[in-house]
C-alpha cells in the first residue's frame, strides 16, 4: 500500500479550506519583501527575537519587539488598523509562533513570516544590523515559484 495514501486523503474542499487558512496565517520572503519595497503602510515586521540577536542581524524595516515582553501595557499604543508580521530565526523557533499568538490574543491582526530571518537569507534578500530597522530599497531577486 502507498506510504502517501496510507493517512487518508483530504476532500478538494476541505484541501481548498485548510490551504486558505494557512495563506491567511502566513507569508513568504517574496511576497513580504515586496510589501517592504513598495513600503506597504499597512504592515509592520516585528523581529520577536532578543534584542542582541536584533542588532546582530534584522530585516530591513522591522522593529525590535521580543515575544517575551509583549503585553497589553507593551502595545497600548500600537496602530490596530496595521498588519503585523512576526518572525524569529527559522523552523526550529517558535518566536514568531509565540509573538503571533500574544499579539492575536491582544486584538491585533498578524501573519507569521514562514521561515524565518533563515529562510530570509537563503533566498538572498538583504539584511540590517544595529538599533535602527533599516530600509529594504530593492531587490533583483524574483520568487521562483
Amino acid at each position: 500500500m502507498s506510504a502517501v495514501l496510507s493517512s487518508g486523503l483530504a476532500t478538494a474542499v476541505e484541501s481548498e479550506i485548510f490551504f486558505a487558512a494557512q495563506l491567511q496565517f502566513r507569508t513568504d520572503s517574496a511576497d513580504l519583501a515586496a510589501d517592504l519595497i513598495a513600503a506597504e503602510p499597512q504592515i509592520v515586521v516585528i523581529d520577536t527575537r532578543s534584542v542582541a540577536h536584533y542588532q546582530a542581524a534584522h530585516i530591513p524595516g522591522a522593529i525590535s519587539f521580543p515575544h517575551r515582553l509583549m503585553t497589553a501595557e507593551s502595545t497600548a499604543d500600537w496602530d490596530r488598523s496595521k498588519v503585523y508580521v512576526t518572525y524569529c530565526d527559522g523552523i526550529g523557533c517558535n518566536g514568531s509562533t509565540w509573538g503571533a499568538y500574544k499579539l492575536a490574543k491582544l486584538g491585533f491582526v498578524v501573519k507569521e513570516l514562514i521561515g524565518g530571518i533563515d529562510w530570509w537569507q537563503r533566498d538572498g534578500y538583504a539584511i540590517s544590523t544595529g538599533d535602527e530597522p533599516g530600509v529594504l530599497l530593492a531587490s533583483s531577486i524574483e520568487c521562483g515559484c
